[in-house]
């Protein structure tokens, strides 16, 4: 490697605090927009890329021959091609548990927002239509009944949340195990489709893979019970959004929040963005000030550690490279 100043290129907005750390650590940063034109042009001598949502595949690892690290603005990974990453021995960074706490914030946001019809009454008091208050269209959450589906670090605090709110709370995850399900206080279904059957609402926390696409199929979503509401603020494609939109216009669904879509972003003429009875957020579950940075700071803290003392195996996708993975030679931060 060259012995000139490391490089980063941060494809999508990140916090200035995480820009200003890397600065300070002594790299060269190139701050790029999401999914840039000429993106492989762009990373040829890059030694880091800190990435928000722009697909990084082979074809970028490629042209990236000085590559020592991608890190990951966020912790999902489904557009980053971890296995081309490892055929080189560079790692994959992920933020860690820094952002769980907003996310389950906003999931119980949608939630509320759907039970209390936060967006019809709101236009409604703006348009004149006070009456729609006799309507009695608004619910509660309490004793009401939940199904998880996840229970890693958001899927836990969500059902944490809303049994704050007296809600029963039922979880399907076969990599949850029971007694860790009921110490939260929750109770485990191993049959995804009686979760389903029971539950007055479902919220999704679950990572997008072969296995999980589609998750919530046109017959899982046919199987909720009526009147039952979906929430999803994990990934995109795990819901059938077609199927989902079908059950919404028969009032099979009462609502649905959604913070992430299948295409994003979501077209504004997509019928989904035209329904009464969806709630709609920009995948901005996790962009709160306070998480934003948090993101950005751990993003540039993966970056200092892998040109420095190392990385944190606990942060690393693709584990197995880093006992052949040393700092970087050649290039100190400080140079």
């Amino acid at each position: 490697m060259s012995e000139s100043t490391p490089r980063v290129v941060v494809l999508g907005r990140i916090h200035e605090a995480g820009i200003a750390a890397l600065r300070a650590a002594g790299f060269a940063v190139d701050e790029q927009p999401d999914d840039p034109p000429g993106l492989e042009r762009l990373v040829r001598d890059a030694d880091a890329i800190v990435v928000r949502t722009t697909r990084i595949g082979a074809d970028v690892v490629a042209a990236a021959p000085a590559l020592q690290l991608v890190a990951r603005h966020g912790v999902g990974y489904d557009a980053v091609d971890v296995d081309a990453l490892s055929a080189r021995g560079i790692p994959l960074a992920l933020t860690g548990d820094v952002n769980s706490g907003a996310v389950a914030e906003h999931a119980l946001a949608l939630m509320l927002a759907l039970a209390k019809r936060i967006p019809a009454y709101d236009h409604a008091i703006r348009t004149g239509d006070y009456g729609i208050r006799d309507t009695f269209g608004a619910s509660e959450l309490a004793d009401k009944t939940l199904l998880c589906i996840g229970f890693g670090r958001i899927g836990r605090k969500v059902a944490a949340l809303c049994r704050a709110l007296s809600m029963r709370v039922l979880v399907s995850d076969p990599f949850a195990a029971a007694g860790d399900v009921e110490a939260a206080g929750a109770t485990p279904i191993a049959d995804l489709r009686e979760g389903l059957a029971a539950a007055d609402w479902v919220t999704l926390h679950a990572p997008r893979s072969a296995s999980t696409e589609h998750l919530l199929g046109r017959a899982e979503i046919g199987a909720m019970k009526p009147g039952a509401f979906l929430v999803n603020v994990a990934r995109g494609g795990l819901v059938d959004e077609v199927a989902a939109l079908e059950a919404l216009e028969a009032e099979h669904l009462a609502g649905i929040g959604l913070d992430v879509f299948e295409h994003e972003p979501l077209p504004a003429d997509d019928p989904l963005a035209r329904h009464p009875r969806t709630v709609l957020t920009p995948h901005s579950a996790a962009f709160t000030a306070e998480c934003s940075r948090r993101m950005a700071l751990a993003c540039a803290r993966n970056v200092i550690d892998r040109f420095g003392d190392g990385l944190d195996p606990e942060v690393v996708v693709n584990d197995t490279v880093l006992g052949d993975t040393t700092p970087a030679a050649g290039r100190s931060p400080s140079c």
